[in-house]
């Protein structure tokens, strides 16, 4: 069974906010929220500052908060690990909202959770997620950790990865190439 992954090359992503607007269009998601977005870090002290974008988005979690704290079982693994939600099932209480350190999910016009699920209906037809396909600095790699002859295998055995606040022990399946 695919255990999918996502990785993020700080390097080549411009911040150009293409995968959230892919996002956004794939997935038709209302204004004002977004499953993806590019955030900006302003590091150092003046005059020495630094700015970094990167792109965010659900870090679909192996050891996910959001699932564990769902009263009733919409939050779920789906295929190859992802981080799924049963909208039939979804009272939006917001109880994964309050669990997820990521502040990845909101609570959508029709009044249940969402947040990005690595484009699972695409990941069905055999094609890539949208903002991977979208993104023309091919900053953002997905593929399956499991087939070690992935290219995203292969990448993060290349290249020095971490995941978003490690510390907070999920286990996240989204890596940011150094």
């Amino acid at each position: 069974m695919a255990r999918y992954a996502m990785a993020v090359d700080r390097r080549t992503c411009m911040g150009c906010a293409s995968c959230a607007v892919a996002c956004k269009v794939e997935n038709r998601v209302g204004a004002p929220f977004s499953r993806t977005q590019v955030v900006q870090r302003l590091s150092g002290e003046f005059p020495e500052l630094a700015l970094e974008l990167f792109s965010v988005r659900c870090n679909q979690c192996s050891a996910a908060p959001c699932v564990a704290n769902c009263p009733t079982g919409a939050s779920h693994y789906g295929a190859g690990g992802i981080v799924a939600i049963d909208t039939a099932l979804c009272t939006g209480c917001k109880a994964c909202l309050a669990a997820c350190p990521y502040d990845a999910r909101f609570i959508n016009d029709e009044g249940y959770a969402e947040k990005c699920d690595f484009c699972l209906h695409r990941i069905k037809q055999g094609l890539q997620p949208a903002c991977v396909a979208t993104c023309p600095s091919r900053a953002l790699t997905f593929g399956d950790l499991d087939d070690r002859a992935s290219e995203i295998s292969r990448l993060l055995a290349s290249r020095r990865n971490h995941p978003l606040k490690p510390e907070a022990g999920t286990r996240p399946n989204v890596f940011y190439l150094e």
